[in-house]
């Protein structure tokens, strides 16, 4: 077993669905194969317009020949291992790569920066899961509940010491709601989706929900894409299958709704959830399509 990072561009011509799968060529498959059981970093290219760089962390379950393409696989990510980072790490900053074993012996960019899928070492791993993760906090709020007794959490600072697992970092439900709340209102610029409301409370507080499109109880993955921000009472309505989306964002009203002339008042007057402002952060097709089939009524 062994890190490693997984190119992804949010333009990818590969069968990509980070939160679930990685399809890549033959060239690269002993070293996806050293990854299994262990964790990966994924990485957007420069190139790529207003890159996220290192974007997301997730552990590798297996890697299976791709059923549709003859050599090509594909590396099965481990549910709910995901989880996007809550901020992206460039490529390098003022103190240099973030990846150092990219850099040859002249202390220069190698070729090894442009392979698709690559060893990390364990020092880069730490280093750049570090800094995504850096500055999110653990503790409960002063306002929120206590924890119920027999369900608190380690309440300790969020750190990479030697002698931790290294796989617990993931595992906490309080770090991970906080992460994928900050990722999605940062899409969404702290709106709700459904009404276009931009409400923040005295304390700077935003008063939207991050929620998820198919909830993690059900094998929803804490992606961006499985996400949406919405005020309290369009949540309510949406995890109770009384308002939908349709792929293109047409807001669907269930003829369950007791008053649906109220609820139309209450969605925005285009009819049109606001997408988030990057295309790849859009709820994906199949998040919606779930939330169709076994939530929204019809």
């Amino acid at each position: 077993m062994g890190f490693g990072v997984f190119v992804h561009r949010s333009d990818s011509i590969y069968d990509d669905s980070p939160a679930e799968r990685y399809q890549f060529p033959r060239q690269y498959l002993h070293r996806a194969q050293a990854c299994v059981g262990d964790w990966i970093v994924y990485y957007e290219p420069r190139k790529v317009a207003a890159t996220r760089g290192y974007f997301a962390v997730a552990t590798v379950q297996e890697i299976i020949p791709d059923p549709k393409i003859a050599g090509m696989f594909v590396a099965r990510i481990a549910p709910g291992s995901y989880l996007d980072f809550a901020n992206p790490v460039p490529f390098a900053g003022a103190a240099g790569p973030a990846e150092r074993g990219v850099l040859n012996e002249e202390g220069r960019i190698s070729g090894r920066a442009q392979a698709a899928v690559r060893p990390l070492s364990a020092e880069d791993f730490h280093r750049i899961v570090s800094l995504g993760l850096a500055d999110v906090p653990v503790l409960p709020r002063r306002d929120q509940p206590a924890v119920p007794p027999g369900m608190s959490e380690e309440q300790a600072p969020f750190a990479f010491a030697q002698e931790r697992d290294r796989a617990t970092f993931t595992v906490s439900r309080i770090v991970r709601d906080r992460i994928f709340r900050r990722v999605v209102l940062r899409a969404y610029d702290q709106r709700c989706a459904m009404t276009g409301l931009r409400l923040i409370n005295g304390g700077g507080r935003a008063e939207v929900a991050a929620a998820h499109i198919r909830p993690v109880e059900a094998g929803g993955p804490d992606i961006v894409t499985n996400g949406i921000a919405l005020c309290g009472t369009a949540h309510w309505m949406f995890d109770r299958g009384l308002i939908g989306l349709s792929d293109d964002l047409e807001i669907l009203i269930s003829r369950q709704v007791n008053d649906p002339g109220a609820v139309r008042g209450l969605i925005n007057p285009t009819g049109r959830a606001f997408p988030p402002g990057r295309l790849s952060d859009r709820p994906h097709p199949h998040f919606l399509d779930w939330h169709r089939t076994h939530c929204f009524k019809q």
